[in-house]
């Protein structure tokens, strides 16, 4: 796991050997063990090293290739690549390390852009081919690596992380408008967009060619949902199990120190289990806890490690969110509120006292349905065909706006409600995501900033990327919708930012695309079962974990920010929202709407702690980045 930057001279240089260093050291968390720069009349390369497979210098990078003709700057790891090694030298090729980045440079010798085809596993890399004069650029299929890149009047540059690029001279910081609405209707700036008007993402399953002529950007592979296969129940879930124990044991090959993240849930749980069975000694376990119950799942994992006897270690957040906060939004360089980046990080810290890879159960919750909000669209999707779409479309706006008058728990479920039936499913399903609604968007926005964005909304990320999916039915359709936009988006960002904060490589058997493909192909009943979320998941599981920990309710990564606004970060976040006089939400809200959101929450007549903690988020990262 590392960190990649650099940039193209061919029209307009973008700097020189100072440049890469400048921005390989911003980036230094990512890769402590060693960093390298290349330079030549067309290209610069920069690349931090996270040590984890040939642990030796021959593994640095930038690496070139035997015949000289080739460079690469790789952030990830291949887990296929002892295989696709045997293959390439049956080929005829040599090698000299006993690295995957190396067997990269082979395979798109090789192969040229089809070796992605062949590539399993989660990256980002840029590699010069010097005869072509050309720069190819390539992001995993499902986004687990990063990929910036900065596009203005011929110049270019690329990086891991923001903050690599804007270590260049003359980055413009221009606010991108439309972003600023995306981030506070989702909590992250969905790609290809970033917070800046001329920094971009590469978004997953992508490639990009630069060269003197352009850039050009390809899709190379997309989830299809269409292809439903007919084989029995059981067959399924046998196969199911096949390959996740496969994938699971694929992640576990290291040179360093290995563990695992578990949360008590299903996911964490389960590929905890197949890790103790496939070790010959006992499988190193983290967890965090809160102080407040509610949000605790300890005891849950606790009963897993037992279980498999793993080499438990535990920590307890107890009122220390303040402290670190500040330190941890640095890592973040656009504005980013999914909350459980707070617990995220501290597990991360704790994993890597003991471990420099850490396997997780990340993507369970996109790839089998397991998210509460999957059974509240199945309940509202339902009640859709049960009323004439004159009667959705008519009266039940006219009783939302009545119930919109009462500030009553039940008022507001059921305003929400009748507003949701009254739309499409598409847009159901992202009024159901979206963490800020036209009332309090349209309350808050200044007119000005209204004006600007011309009637843009952000639904139509959601819409667009929901009417794309193959999918023959609506569940289909939504997994897809948030494996392509809240799992890349948010999930794998957070995960990524937390863990290279911290120096450790998480790698998650869940999102490897052997499950992913195989998930697309099983009926949608076999995922969310009359109510059941991730039904099949849970059948291949039963094995391996007690009814305790598959059936209990689901908690998620959650923290109990309602009760941080009002305690621990009272005083943070006023200072942020209301004494920093350095900009921020001030030039796009109203200030006085602020205060009441601000002053209702306090009073605990409302729970405003989704937006204000957006509000927080945003104010901190301008503050660091403006």
């Amino acid at each position: 796991m590392c960190g990649i930057a650099g940039f193209t001279r061919f029209n307009h240089p973008m700097g020189d050997i100072d440049s890469l260093k400048a921005m390989g050291h911003a980036i230094f968390h990512r890769g402590p063990d060693a960093g390298g720069e290349y330079l030549d009349d067309y290209i610069g390369l920069a690349h931090r090293r996270l040590s984890i497979i040939d642990l030796s210098e021959a593994g640095n990078q930038p690496m070139t290739s035997i015949d000289k003709q080739m460079v690469i700057a790789f952030n990830g790891e291949i887990y296929n690549f002892i295989e696709l090694r045997e293959e390439l030298e049956q080929q005829g090729h040599s090698f000299k390390t006993h690295t995957d980045t190396e067997v990269i440079l082979a395979l798109y010798q090789q192969h040229g852009e089809a070796c992605l085809e062949k590539l399993n596993g989660m990256f980002a890399f840029a590699l010069w081919d010097k005869q072509r004069k050309q720069l190819f650029i390539a992001r995993d299929r499902i986004g687990k690596k990063p990929l910036y890149y900065f596009q203005q009047d011929g110049r270019f540059a690329f990086a891991s992380e923001i903050k690599a690029l804007l270590e260049l001279s003359d980055i413009p910081r221009d606010i991108r408008l439309d972003a600023v609405y995306d981030f506070f209707a989702y909590q992250y700036i969905p790609d290809p967009k970033s917070i800046f008007q001329h920094i971009h993402k590469l978004p997953p399953g992508h490639h990009m060619t630069i060269n003197a002529d352009g850039i050009k950007i390809q899709q190379y592979w997309d989830i299809s949902l269409k292809h439903i296969c007919t084989a029995s129940e059981s067959q399924l879930t046998e196969e199911l199990l096949a390959i996740t124990t496969r994938c699971t044991k694929r992640r576990m090959m290291s040179d360093v120190p290995l563990g695992a993240f578990l949360s008590g849930g299903i996911d964490s749980s389960g590929i905890v289990a197949l890790m103790a069975q496939l070790s010959d000694t006992p499988v190193k376990t983290c967890s965090i806890g809160f102080d407040e119950k509610r949000f605790n799942e300890t005891a849950f994992a606790q009963i897993v490690a037992d279980q498999y006897k793993t080499e438990h270690h535990e920590l307890t957040v107890h009122q220390n969110v303040k402290d670190n906060l500040e330190k941890i939004v640095r890592f973040f360089d656009e504005p980013f509120a999914d909350p459980s980046l707070v617990p995220t990080y501290f597990v991360s810290e704790l994993a890597r006292q003991q471990v420099t890879v850490a396997i997780a159960g990340d993507g369970g919750d996109e790839v089998f349905a397991g998210y509460e909000k999957y059974t509240i669209d199945d309940i509202e999707n339902r009640l859709r065909t049960k009323f004439p779409r004159w009667i959705r479309k008519n009266i039940f706006p006219a009783l939302a706006n009545l119930l919109a008058r009462s500030n009553s728990t039940v008022c507001r479920k059921g305003k929400t409600l009748l507003t949701s039936l009254s739309l499409e499913p598409a847009m159901g399903f992202y009024l159901s995501n979206a963490q800020i609604d036209d009332r309090h968007w349209n309350a808050l926005v200044k007119p000005t900033v209204k004006q600007k964005l011309n009637n843009y909304h952000p639904s139509k990320l959601t819409t667009d990327v929901y009417e794309s999916s193959d999918g023959q039915d609506h569940l289909a359709k939504i997994l897809y919708t948030d494996m392509k936009t809240y799992l890349p988006g948010g999930i794998l960002v957070k995960v990524d930012r937390m863990s290279m904060a911290n120096s450790l490589e998480v790698r998650a058997p869940l999102l490897d695309k052997e499950v992913i493909e195989f998930s697309s192909t099983l009926p949608s009943n076999l995922k969310f079962n009359k109510g059941e979320k991730k039904y099949i998941l849970k059948e291949a599981f039963k094995p391996l974990l007690p009814d305790d920990i598959l059936y209990r309710k689901k908690m998620g990564f959650s923290v109990p920010l309602a009760s941080w606004l009002r305690g621990e970060l009272k005083e943070l976040t006023e200072d942020y929202l209301f004494r920093k006089s350095n900009g921020g939400i001030q030039q796009f809200f109203n200030m006085d709407v602020v205060k009441e959101l601000w002053s209702q929450h306090q009073n605990a007549k409302m729970d405003h702690s989704n937006l204000l903690w957006s509000m927080l988020m945003f104010q901190m990262w301008w503050h660091n980045y403006m």
